[in-house]
């Protein structure tokens, strides 16, 4: 069925209740194993409708927020999952308890429990209007961020279409973007700072209401972080800092040295590799989807068949539009066994990288469409980023026809952004640590916390004012995670050290790097990050020698690359 045929209908939310009521009930009473599994299928039945339902109508607010309907639909949503959130902690309860738990864990693994567990700690009734309230003001972010209608040379643009202009050759051009932008940010600065300091106290409040000492401990739960700790993620932050960030420091002075400009450079200037201009696109938006399938049509015949499902189904909005949501993103919709890719194509590698990058993730879950239980088809959000990273280095040769005659800067500039966004998203996540253990801070503190951040992770970028908004340490407020998703970004930079792992394996032998891939994806939510990682051969990146021996290998190829002929 294609996405455009799929009918969405809000549910009976007193209905579901009952009917979740009714198999808890089930559930607590059974006599046999198979009497406890049959009533364990029916709820991953109902859990995939309600999955299903609520995927549709967000899916289709984020094409377009100006859509009443469908703006009315996720307003029900956002009231209606904190409710059934609790019915969903009974069902918890209960499996947890069951005396069939051994039958489970031998039929399931054991995951399903240990994510039950910590579940548990994460929700109670009591917080139903602070979960309630949490999604609203995420909604509200998020359309504002998509009301953008910002003025440059006489015409008007959303966030997403401002894009190409950061990166234009044209110094002056791509200045006057920078300060477009920053502008419009530096206009909606109270309302941005307002949301976040209501987010914050919010969660705050949830983590104290269930037990913790604020929210930080809370929120690595809500992440089911289940087999690493923040004490994990420091001494990883650490290895950045001592192995990543000189690496990334050599890139950008070489590239100020390309660009005829003193290090370390503006914001506008670091966003421009080459002077000639960034790698962009050959063709257009069709092209690069139609690239996209030979690409995967001749990898393996499951990417093969994976892309054309994608393809022949309508499950990829790309094209950036007027009341578009901001950014991009992969969900699933577990009634008709398929992914969804969102994004918005902007005319920039990124593009591309949409194709490679979030169907890393559909095609994963398409592996695994199959699984039971539902809740095991993904694995945790950092070991779901190594099938999307390490996807667009397996586009590595296909490359030219993504790219055509820049193809030569768009692998340059791949791998060193790879390394190079390591830094930025170990910051992103130092920042949310900082702030949740401060929750009174005023947003002028917040501000200065991560302009301090800046210049231990970015030493790069000059803090001189230039630009409004960025310049200022307020940059942080464009990442919608720390709004919608806090803790999250640390995720992308642990995959991102598996992903470079992948692309060292790649140089010395595609096909076997391809066979660890597929170890690794077909494994789904079967295991915890750090058991997927070593089932597939790959080294934890909790593992000091993996930063080290990824940044050496990729600086040694950085070091040979022939740049001769590109300006």
């Amino acid at each position: 069925m294609k996405f455009s045929e799929m009918p969405y209908k809000r549910p009976e939310l007193e209905e579901l209740k009952k009917q979740m009521e009714v198999l808890i009930g089930e559930l607590k009473g059974a006599e046999s194993f198979q009497k406890a599994m049959d009533t364990f299928m029916k709820m991953e039945t109902l859990e995939k409708s309600i999955e299903t339902q609520h995927s549709l109508a967000h899916i289709r607010y984020d094409i377009n927020t100006k859509d009443a309907f469908y703006e009315e639909e996720v307003k029900f949503w956002n009231g209606a999952l904190p409710q059934l959130q609790e019915y969903q902690q009974k069902w918890t309860k209960v499996m947890l308890e069951s005396a069939f738990r051994p039958q489970f864990e031998k039929e399931f693994g054991n995951v399903l429990f240990l994510n039950a567990e910590i579940s548990l700690k994460t929700f109670s009734p009591d917080i139903i209007p602070e979960l309630q309230k949490e999604n609203d003001l995420c909604q509200e972010y998020t359309k504002l961020i998509a009301s953008a209608q910002i003025p440059f040379e006489g015409k008007t643009y959303t966030l997403s279409q401002l894009t190409p202009f950061k990166t234009d050759s044209d110094d002056a051009r791509r200045l006057a973007a920078w300060k477009a932008e920053g502008a419009w940010y530096k206009e909606h600065q109270d309302k941005l700072d307002s949301i976040y300091d209501e987010l914050v106290k919010l969660r705050d409040t949830m983590g104290r209401k269930l037990g913790f000492d604020g929210y930080t401990q809370l929120g690595y739960y809500r992440m089911q972080r289940n087999c690493y700790d923040k004490n994990d993620v420091e001494k990883f932050r650490e290895s950045v800092v001592k192995y990543l960030v000189p690496v990334a420091s050599e890139v950008y002075k070489k590239q100020a040295a390309r660009l005829s400009k003193e290090y370390p450079m503006s914001f506008a200037d670091n966003a421009l590799a080459f002077r000639s201009g960034n790698a962009r696109p050959a063709g257009t938006p069709d092209d690069i989807l139609m690239q996209g399938r030979k690409f995967y049509d001749e990898l393996s015949p499951e990417t093969s068949a994976f892309f054309r499902t994608m393809l022949e189904g309508e499950l990829l909005d790309v094209l950036s539009t007027e009341g578009k949501a901001g950014g991009g993103y992969c969900t699933s919709l577990p009634d008709y066994q398929v992914p969804f890719i969102f994004a918005n194509f902007n005319g920039t590698q990124h593009d591309v990288e949409v194709v490679t990058h979030e169907a890393g993730h559909a095609f994963a879950a398409w592996l695994n469409r199959d699984r039971v239980p539902l809740d095991t088809v993904w694995p945790s959000l950092e070991a779901c980023e190594v099938h999307s990273m390490s996807m667009e280095f397996f586009a590595w040769p296909w490359a030219e026809g993504f790219f055509g005659a820049d193809t030569r800067k768009f692998r340059y500039t791949h791998l060193s952004d790879a390394l190079t966004f390591i830094p930025y998203g170990t910051m992103v996540d130092h920042f949310q640590h900082i702030v949740y253990e401060k929750p009174q801070m005023t947003p002028q503190e917040r501000h200065g916390v991560w302009k301090e951040l800046l210049g231990v992770y970015m030493p790069w970028m000059r803090l001189d004012g230039e630009i409004p908004f960025y310049a200022e340490g307020e940059g942080w407020q464009r990442q919608h995670h720390i709004y919608t998703r806090p803790f999250y970004y640390i995720d992308y930079c642990l995959a991102q050290t598996v992903s470079l792992q992948f692309w060292a394996r790649i140089q010395k032998d595609s096909q076997d790097a391809w066979k660890h891939y597929m170890a690794y994806a077909k494994q789904g939510g079967s295991a915890v990050f750090t058991d997927l990682l070593k089932n597939a051969e790959l080294v934890s990146p909790f593992e000091e020698s993996c930063l080290k021996e990824v940044c050496a290998a990729a600086r040694e190829w950085l070091d040979a690359y022939d740049l001769t002929g590109l300006e």
